[in-house]
């Protein structure tokens, strides 16, 4: 050939053109030929060339194993021309109880295990299939499915498989295609066999009530399923969503009040080898706080050991944090993209799936009757050929000993058919005995009489329906809830409640005096100091708060915005500097102030103030907050700020103005809030409210000077009733107005 053909062969394209073109020839067969299952039998090619390729090599239950090298030598030579590792990790995989629900295939050597290990080289393991693999090709011989070409035209293989059992849902499937994906998780058998019989007998069922027959997955690890009921089904209704899967565990008690978790399922394709390994990890950089030691004592069945750091912590708050920081909870994702009848991809729900699955299961039904009525015709037209012969026996013996070409001659002379005439031929001469007649007879009537019932099978649809609920009934009775295959593994639970961790678990309680000067730099000294005076501040600073806590505290700051701000205690700066300003720690603006900082008491109560005397009571617990921002408390006015806090004990409220003026009034007359303004405490004609406190009447009210704690029990004549004026001051009260609180 001459280059001047060569270049005239040549055609130009444009690339873009060139490539979208054979990427989309590749992105279908990638759909079609490799990472999408077929609907219904549940199968991708390479499984199902394994599955048949098994069966031709013999492999029932009942026979020996060959080698897996045998097997994947006969799949890749006759039916699946790639790599024989792919080939093989496919087959594994059938075999792996731990990752197939219901194993097609029965593997003799080491077939991998729950740990991650990888199986023996395919030389080493040998293989055969098992009882539910025989149900998947149950009729294939009585042409219940199409066959094609291989890619070579030397031999001929499925379209799919007859399945007589739903595999798609029951074992499940994943792949990646090109622009698409797939991930159905294994199901119950038994489950799926009533809802499908459900279907069956009600055709409109809705997604609901098969919902209620198939209420989740069942993976072949177990554990337990603990997705709300209300996005299961809204999963399955979809053919999108995601199930949320844990470990099952429980307490095992040992002595002095001491306990473990022993977990023995994990959740499904979870490693435990890595599993194991990732949380000694975290134990080891301490991010599993409340775990104290693990261990692996697995053999055949899991067996992993969790001892708490402490026996005052909850077995229910340990696995809380174990659940959210390791792979003891999982989410399996439900994506049912699968192949229909006519090979396009498309999200199925469940009613979809199981209505695919029950038209197949008719298909098959029909090509199988199809293909007994026409075996039964032909053996009909043998039998009546060999009628003629025994009533024209003699006749016959004699046209074959005397004629050179017997056959046409019986054509002609009783109008035989060929089928009739070569079957005459080839009739042995044990058959000519008289009893022979009879079973011929007998046969004969017995296959008119099947013949005629299955020709009745074809035009009725509801007797097809009622054999396709028989089938699945049978295959319900071999592989059901009541045998060892089929009992349900992973326990349908309800969606957990939020356990809150208590901080004080996650943290090592630890005293701490807690310092902050009066320009807002606060820090953490250790222990509980006694001596005050020696502590240091930056120049031009001087101290405002110092009292004792604990690293398991949280420090509540009470700010002029009315807003409480919260520290946890062993957040706060070491107390071997000058600290950290507030105002860095938690969003508090630079116009704001701090009016108290103390330690938070659960369940207490507080007396909240603003400068313009409103105010009212608020539990502590509710002025928590778990943001930077704060918590708002204490609404002021315009031109007012939060002013005074103090805490709630005792049955009175003192309050003190900017004019020095008190007023004692009952503290019930105070209601209480989680927010707001209040109701007025004290009136003013000049000036604001400087500071509340409350106290036990019959004890008299105290407070705070240079000299110590001083307490005035002749106050009779300060009573008097909420939002009063007040009196001037009793003398010895400290010229700050204030009655220290919190300082």
């Amino acid at each position: 050939m001459t280059d001047q053909n060569v270049v005239s062969r040549v055609e130009e394209v444009n690339f873009s053109d060139a490539l979208g073109e054979r990427y989309l020839a590749y992105a279908l067969s990638t759909i079609t030929s490799r990472s999408l299952p077929d609907v219904r039998d549940g199968l991708k090619p390479v499984h199902r060339r394994l599955l048949f390729a098994m069966r031709q090599l013999r492999l029932e239950p009942q026979s020996g194993f060959k080698k897996c090298a045998r097997v994947v030598g006969d799949v890749i030579g006759k039916y699946h021309p790639h790599g024989d590792v792919a080939v093989y990790d496919a087959m594994v995989r059938l075999a792996q109880d731990f990752a197939v629900r219901y194993p097609l295939v029965e593997g003799q050597g080491n077939f991998g295990n729950i740990d991650g290990d990888n199986a023996a080289a395919m030389r080493y393991t040998e293989a055969r299939l098992t009882d539910y693999a025989i149900a998947m090709l149950e009729g294939i011989d009585e042409d219940a499915v199409g066959f094609r070409e291989n890619y070579d035209g030397s031999e001929e293989e499925p379209v799919l498989l007859p399945a007589s059992v739903p595999n798609l849902l029951c074992n499940g499937s994943a792949g990646i295609a090109v622009g698409m994906a797939t991930n159905i998780p294994p199901h119950n058998l038994d489950e799926v066999s009533a809802a499908l019989l459900h279907l069956l007998k009600f055709p409109n069922a809705t997604n609901t009530k098969l919902v209620e027959l198939v209420p989740g997955p069942d993976f072949p690890t177990g554990g337990v399923l603990v997705e709300g009921r209300e996005a299961v089904a809204e999963a399955y209704a979809t053919g999108r969503g995601s199930f949320r899967l844990r470990a099952r565990w429980e307490v095992e008690k040992l002595s002095h009040g001491q306990y473990q978790i022993v977990i023995t399922e994990i959740p499904y394709q979870v490693q435990k080898g890595r599993l194991v390994e990732k949380m000694a990890d975290l134990l080891n950089e301490k991010k599993l706080p409340l775990l104290g030691d693990l261990r692996d004592e697995s053999a055949e069945d899991v067996r992993l050991i969790l001892e708490p750091r402490n026996r005052s912590i909850e077995p229910e708050v340990l696995m809380e944090q174990m659940f959210r920081a390791t792979d003891l909870e999982t989410r399996v994702g439900l994506n049912m993209n699968v192949l229909d009848a006519n090979m396009v991809p498309q999200v199925m729900n469940l009613r979809d799936v199981l209505r695919a699955f029950l038209e197949h299961r008719e298909v098959v039904l029909v090509r199988r009757t199809t293909h007994r009525l026409g075996k039964i015709e032909h053996r009909l037209e043998v039998l009546e050929g060999y009628l003629i012969a025994y009533l024209n026996i003699d006749e016959v013996i004699r046209i074959i000993r005397e004629e050179d070409e017997p056959k046409p001659v019986m054509i002609k002379k009783w109008k035989l058919t060929d089928v009739q005439a070569e079957a005459i031929l080839n009739m042995r001469l044990r058959a000519l005995r008289k009893l022979e007649e009879f079973a011929i007879r007998d046969e004969h009537a017995s296959l008119t009489s099947e013949q005629k019932e299955l020709k009745a099978l074809l035009k009725n649809k509801t007797k097809r329906e009622e054999i396709i609920a028989d089938q699945i009934k049978d295959i319900r009775k071999r592989f059901g809830k009541k045998t060892e295959l089929g009992a349900r593994r992973t326990e349908i639970g309800d969606a957990p409640d939020e356990i809150i961790v208590p901080i004080d678990i996650l943290i090592d309680r630890e005293p701490i005096t807690v310092i902050c000067s009066q320009k807002g730099w606060i820090r953490a000294a250790k222990g509980h100091l006694t001596e005050h005076g020696d502590l240091k501040y930056k120049d031009g600073d001087r101290g405002r708060f110092v009292f004792n806590a604990q690293t398991t505290d949280k420090i509540l700051i009470f700010a002029t915005n009315g807003r409480f701000y919260t520290l946890g205690g062993d957040k706060l700066p070491s107390g071997r500097g000058h600290g950290e300003p507030v105002r860095l720690m938690v969003d508090l603006p630079n116009d704001q102030d701090i009016v108290a900082l103390f330690a938070h008491r659960p369940g207490e109560k507080i007396l909240v103030a603003s400068s313009d005397g409103r105010g009212f009571i608020v539990p502590e617990d509710a002025v928590i907050a778990q943001t930077k921002s704060g918590k708002q408390a204490l609404n002021v006015g315009k031109d007012g700020e939060a002013q005074a806090c103090a805490p709630v004990s005792g049955d009175m409220v003192a309050v003190i103005g900017e004019n020095r003026k008190i007023i004692l009034f009952p503290l019930e007359e105070l209601p209480e809030m989680t927010r707001g303004r209040g109701v007025k405490l004290q009136s003013y004609k000049d000036g604001g409210l400087c500071d509340v406190s409350t106290f036990t009447l019959k004890d008299g009210l105290s407070w705070k000077t240079g000299a110590g704690v001083r307490t005035d029990t002749d106050i009779k004549t300060y009573l008097g009733k909420r939002a009063q004026a007040g009196r001037v001051v009793m003398r010895g009260f400290p010229r700050s107005g204030r009655f220290g609180n919190y300082e």
